[in-house]
């Protein structure tokens, strides 16, 4: 199997993983599902040279936003799982150990706290939320979640 080949089932799998997570904290303690709808909608109006809102909840809806989210949401995460591989490189891909990976997984959490949350009104690192350190600390725990997904596929390749 090739590194761009790898890299792909990396991320996908370190995506289903965060998805397994957020579904998980959902059942167990009603902790809301991400709304992948309003990062659609802030995706859709990319092209339209907007990149900060002040509320996305109020922004006109585009077409097929939820969509338009959820394969944004596969497209980093397979990105970054390629992105790892190439940096990593096939050594680790025949001899996967978690701390490199979690660690990279953790960094990806930049994209959001200073592009995708300011850029949906939510302030950096979620400033402007009612509670942005549950909200910090949530993003942290799924993108660990993200990491051991990641692993574990290695692992299964």
């Amino acid at each position: 199997m090739g590194l761009l080949s790898a890299g792909i089932l990396i991320g996908a799998g370190g995506t289903v993983a965060m998805d397994l997570w957020a579904l998980a904290l959902n059942r167990a303690i009603g902790q809301p599902l991400p709304n992948w709808g309003n990062v659609g909608r802030w995706t859709g109006h990319l092209p339209r040279g907007v990149i900060f809102h002040d509320d996305i909840g109020v922004v006109e809806p585009v077409e097929a936003e939820i969509a338009i989210g959820w394969a944004l949401h596969y497209a980093v995460g397979i990105a970054y799982g390629v992105i790892f591989v190439l940096l990593a490189g096939m050594d680790w891909v025949a001899a996967p150990t978690f701390l490199p990976v979690w660690i990279f997984a953790i960094v990806t959490i930049g994209a959001g706290w200073f592009l995708l949350h300011p850029g949906m009104g939510l302030g950096w690192a979620l400033a402007k939320t009612a509670n942005p350190w549950k909200g910090r600390v949530m993003g942290l725990l799924a993108h660990t979640m993200f990491g051991l997904g990641m692993y574990l596929t290695a692992l299964a390749i």
